[in-house]
């Protein structure tokens, strides 16, 4: 009987690790994001960024990483707020729709294991187009889900 308990609760954890996914989180103007690690393609930091003319203003230009041509998103700009320095930024290349590109973030934070069935509506007074959905963590804390189409749409 004892085994039949232990095998259950064991098919439970599983059943409840299986509806986490893996969310990389950064900080962009005192603000948590999680975008999901199955778009990560890396971090990357000190890397020169080539401005280009006749972009959107939150576009900062673009770098050759490996001979490849990845536009870079400020995301501080992005959500409406004022550019920062980023001389000490990271910038997370994402494989968005078979496209990388490139956000430049206050800071990288950690991976987490989020439970996105959770996660609820973003407020409609707060409503931001990049921002799916937020998470309410054990410590308190409020993670915004990332969305990842909104962020290339003009």
């Amino acid at each position: 009987m004892a085994d039949n308990i232990n095998t259950l609760q064991t098919e439970e954890e599983l059943a409840l690790s299986s509806e986490n996914q893996r969310y990389l989180t950064f900080s962009c103007d005192n603000l948590t994001f999680a975008v999901n690690t199955d778009n990560v393609i890396e971090i990357i930091t000190n890397f020169m960024i080539r401005k280009i003319p006749l972009v959107p203003g939150y576009i900062m230009g673009i770098i050759n990483v490996r001979g490849q041509i990845i536009p870079i998103i400020d995301m501080r700009l992005r959500i409406g707020k004022e550019s920062a320095t980023f001389d000490t930024s990271c910038i997370i290349i994402l494989e968005i729709d078979s496209n990388l590109v490139g956000i430049a973030v206050d800071a990288v934070l950690q991976v987490l294991d989020l439970d996105v069935k959770r996660a609820s509506a973003v407020p409609v007074e707060n409503q931001n187009e990049l921002a799916s959905s937020m998470l309410s963590l054990s410590n308190g804390s409020v993670v915004l889900l990332l969305n990842l189409a909104s962020v290339i749409q003009p």
